[in-house]
């Protein structure tokens, strides 16, 4: 029943990362069509077509049962006894689960270097068996934190040993960046840019989630004054089946994660994405709303709807892509898009021609008859880095808590080499950010150098 389709293996690590990740699998069921058995009951075959993308069918007895191609790891055990104990926990494979028992104790060196390198071989064993399983495996697909010692250590360790394993694979991440409004440890700076550090050389594609944006959302636009982890996971893994849809379901552009990257990347640095979804509205209005496609577009662009606390009026668009889905003509959406660009025409850089790809998948997210996701690659997210940059720098300058990385066996030439790598980074967003109206100003240069060039000739012959 199910067509072939190409593969991607999902690693969800720490708590933030399989409390998402478990999330992001109960909305998967539901939009395949599956019980938390991983037995279909759906109506539609569209549903279960291409259902290879995220699970492995395996033999169920009267009827297949449709497994999730993940791994669940953490460095202590409480979490990963919770996801197996909890509502689809008997539906991952009893070996996919990996956990050691000290936890890393919010230090990153401690995931990179000492706990998290006892255990990786560990992990890459459970992933090879995953990889070899697949008939066309076409990446990785990472969730993870940046603030805390076993997402952001043990995160980055294993992108970097996948790198080496499958250099010929993609490499993509859902990767939850901490926000000094919401931080629950002094030390997230440090994590988060020793982290983004490796991002830069690692992965080929980084989805940023802002936890700030995710309580603003909860707060402002959904109206819940005191959002719980279950909320801002929700929010979360509605965005992450919305960027992947064009991947599990016919559509008109993008069908694996290479095509993504190639109409999203201009610069293999500039890989970090932000993330908008729409409609995001209080549940009590759902049915006073209206869902015009020009009105799902504008909220895409609306920093109201963006999962990353950055404001996209004072950046420029390198490339976008909108993802719409349920029954919208695609003639509609294209000109929806197109006005909109047409209006915030200083907000696009003009030397990336058709700079916004449009997909339609026409079958709608459970419970509502339209949504649209967006992934925007804006000039706009050096804001979260510098953010986190001058969080970082305040501590490192006076070396406050530097002993308990130090103590691991980092050195801090780490600290360092991080530091002006974000600096650098910061650079170039800004640098393509300002690149039109510089070569405008060298061309105005020319032309008056030429014209007093033809002045000064015309002079001599006469």
């Amino acid at each position: 029943m199910t067509s072939s389709c190409r593969e991607i293996i999902n690693l969800q690590v720490l708590q933030a990362g399989n409390q998402v990740g478990e999330s992001f699998w109960q909305v998967l069921l539901a939009e395949h069509g599956l019980d938390e058995s991983g037995a279909w009951n759906g109506k539609r075959d569209e549903e279960i077509n291409r259902v290879g993308v995220f699970f492995t069918e395996v033999d169920g007895g009267s009827a297949p049962r449709y497994v999730p191609r993940s791994i669940q790891v953490d460095l202590e055990q409480g979490v990963i006894d919770k996801v197996r104990s909890g509502k689809i926990g008997k539906l991952f494979r009893p070996d996919t689960f990996v956990n050691a028992q000290s936890g890393a104790g919010n230090n990153w060196a401690k995931g990179y270097y000492t706990e998290g390198a006892e255990l990786i071989e560990g992990i890459l064993d459970v992933t090879r068996k995953q990889a070899e399983a697949t008939e066309c495996l076409q990446g990785f697909q990472l969730i993870h934190s940046l603030g805390g010692g076993s997402g952001a250590g043990l995160g980055t360790l294993m992108l970097s040993k996948l790198r080496e394993e499958y250099p010929d694979r993609m490499l993509s991440t859902y990767s939850i960046m901490p926000s000094t409004a919401v931080s629950e440890t002094v030390v997230e700076p440090y994590n988060a840019m020793l982290s983004l550090h490796q991002l830069l050389d690692s992965t080929d594609l980084t989805t940023c989630i802002d936890n700030e944006a995710l309580y603003n959302i909860s707060v402002n636009v959904l109206h819940n004054k005191q959002p719980q982890f279950a909320d801002l996971n929700q929010i979360v893994s509605k965005v992450m089946c919305g960027t992947n849809t064009s991947l599990r379901f016919p559509g008109q552009l993008n069908g694996d994660l290479r095509k993504l990257a190639m109409n999203l990347i201009p610069f293999p640095r500039l890989h970090f994405l932000v993330p908008s979804y729409a409609p995001l509205v209080d549940p009590k209005n759902v049915n006073y709303n209206s869902l015009k496609t020009s009105d799902l577009t504008t909220m895409l662009f609306d920093k109201k709807n963006y999962l990353v606390a950055c404001d996209p009026r004072f950046g420029r668009f390198l490339t976008a892509y909108t993802i719409f889905r349920g029954d919208i003509p695609s003639r509609e959406a294209e000109i929806a898009v197109r006005e909109l660009q047409q209006r915030n025409s200083d907000r696009f850089v003009e030397w990336i021609p058709d700079n916004v790809s449009i997909s339609i998948v026409n079958v709608p997210p459970v419970g509502q008859k339209r949504s649209a996701t967006g992934l925007s690659n804006t000039t706009a997210i050096q804001e979260l880095f510098t953010r986190t940059l001058e969080t970082f720098s305040a501590m490192y300058k006076r070396g406050a808590f530097l002993h308990w990385y130090t103590g691991e066996g980092m050195d801090t030439m780490e600290f360092s080499e991080a530091e002006s790598n974000c600096q650098d980074l910061i650079a170039e967003y800004q640098q393509y950010q300002e690149a039109t109206a510089y070569e405008e100003d060298l061309e105005e240069e020319y032309e008056e150098q030429g014209e007093e060039q033809q002045e000064e000739a015309y002079e001599e012959e006469q």
